[in-house]
């Protein structure tokens, strides 16, 4: 293990749950039958457990929406062509792209990170350049990173993740784009989880049928020839994922660190979570999975986490847009457990005993 990536790890903590006690006691004493608001008091709960405060905050959010390029994406495993990746950060940073919708409405941040783009961008507002390549190479021939370049984006993720944090934000997200970048994502949850590859690939952009059965035979040729450096999730990481998928892992990594809970987009963000937690199990209680994902495989995924996602609207298009959705239902189970009124204190009667 690389010193500093250690060096992060150790500095991640389980969630204590010293707190479950007095949190749950206090959602039961809310003015309304125990348990009644469903998932809401689970989603407080975990929050609580997860800031490590009984009087939890939660005013400021933030998405980072990583970019990065695919040299797979030569093998022809996208409806897209690779040129879509600069052109879409453009429309974020212009405001136009979905994402840039769901965070000005939920109140949310937004950073747009290029990890890897095949493109040199000027300095623009919302734009944070932290490019180590431009673009990973092919994984069907070799290995898409090298363990340097891999260790460079970790850490910039986690780095992105404790500005934030000291920057007072309670909330972060993380999100991606990057064409091709579904193939990596199935090869890592190929290798990391176990699972047939044939199970977990899907159309992504919108590959017809015949190039799907194209994009499972790539993704079995990377696993293949890269199967030798796929004996560790940092190997497996460096052989088959992307600058984008790695700093998503650091960013999660970071975040945990800091206490601060992190909400995972889809596909792809969640291949960045799968990761952070086979390098580091205890990230897992600083976790909220968004929703399940349109994208095949992902349902699979999350039952082998044994995760939970919080919504289900067949979305499949990344760049946070889950994420953003999802920080709105955060907020508001944060809210009602701040703010609803108790029996204690509002001298309501309770249920009254059989």
């Amino acid at each position: 293990m690389h010193e500093e990536l250690q060096q992060l790890l150790d500095c991640i903590k389980p969630v204590s749950r010293t707190l479950s006690v007095a949190a749950q006691a206090h959602l039961d004493d809310l003015t309304k039958p125990q348990g009644s608001l469903g998932r809401l008091e689970e989603i407080a709960l975990n929050y609580v457990l997860a800031t490590g405060r009984v009087n939890p905050l939660l005013v400021k959010k933030k998405i980072c929406c990583f970019a990065a390029d695919h040299g797979v994406a030569v093998e022809g495993v996208s409806a897209f062509p690779a040129e879509v990746t600069p052109q879409m950060v453009y429309n974020m940073l212009g405001g136009g792209a979905a994402i840039n919708v769901l965070t000005r409405h939920a109140g949310v941040d937004l950073d747009v990170v290029d990890m890897g783009v095949n493109y040199d961008f000027a300095d623009l507002a919302g734009l944070v350049k932290r490019k180590v390549r431009p673009g990973s190479a092919n994984m069907a021939v070799g290995p898409a990173m090298s363990e340097e370049d891999t260790l460079q984006a970790l850490l910039c993720g986690a780095e992105l993740a404790t500005a934030a944090w000291e920057a007072g934000y309670h909330l972060l997200g993380t999100g991606e784009m990057g064409i091709a970048n579904t193939a990596p994502a199935t090869a890592l949850y190929s290798v990391l989880l176990d699972v047939p590859v044939e199970g977990i690939t899907g159309k992504g952009t919108g590959i017809d049928d015949e190039r799907l059965h194209h994009k499972i035979a790539v993704i079995k040729r990377a696993i293949a020839v890269n199967a030798s450096r796929c004996t560790t999730p940092f190997g497996t990481l460096a052989a088959l994922g992307g600058y984008e998928i790695a700093a998503i892992a650091g960013f999660i990594l970071g975040a945990a660190a800091a206490r601060v809970p992190v909400v995972v987009d889809g596909f792809i963000s969640s291949a960045g979570a799968v990761v952070a937690l086979k390098l580091c199990p205890a990230v897992e209680g600083y976790l909220f999975f968004s929703h399940l994902s349109n994208e095949q495989g992902h349902r699979v995924v999350m039952e082998k986490l044994g995760a939970r996602p919080m919504l289900d609207l067949d979305l499949r298009l990344g760049e946070g847009t889950g994420a953003a959705i999802a920080m709105q239902l955060i907020e508001g189970s944060v809210k009602i457990y701040n703010e609803m009124a108790t029996f204690s204190a509002a001298r309501v009667s309770e249920k009254s005993g059989e």
